[in-house]
């Protein structure tokens, strides 16, 4: 399993070809793909601020990338929010951390381009 970050899990719906190399790889490689369960609040907060534009509505994007993708939504269990309240050094961005969070729990890399979770250190990262 990968997990997706919120901004992978958009570009692998719409324009996969601004996936990195290595994460188009790990795409097509992997045929179980993880989406943490906040990347979903974290796009309709996104598409509500007016900072991702999507072609449909919000809900029905999700559902659609989630069973098209196919992706599979991942929980925030009680073991995510024991490892994200561990993770200081991404301070600042409860997303992320949960995101991070959900990858460690789940024993997956995790495809971002988010420089700062990669240079963490925290999870094993694939761009």
């Amino acid at each position: 399993m990968i997990v997706l970050d919120t901004h992978a899990w958009v570009y692998l719906t719409s324009e996969p070809e601004r996936l990195g190399g290595e994460a188009r790889w790990a795409v097509k490689k992997h045929r179980r793909r993880g989406v943490a369960a906040i990347s979903c609040w974290e796009l309709a907060m996104l598409a509500a601020q007016g900072r991702v534009t999507l072609d449909r509505d919000p809900a029905t994007w999700m559902a659609d990338a989630l069973r098209e993708g196919p992706a599979e939504l991942l929980a925030l269990t009680p073991q995510v929010a024991a490892v994200t309240a561990k993770l200081a050094e991404l301070d600042g961005d409860l997303a992320d951390r949960l995101i991070v969070a959900t990858a460690l729990a789940n024993h997956a890399p995790l495809v971002t381009k988010n420089e700062k979770i990669r240079a963490s250190g925290l999870v094993r990262t694939i761009w």
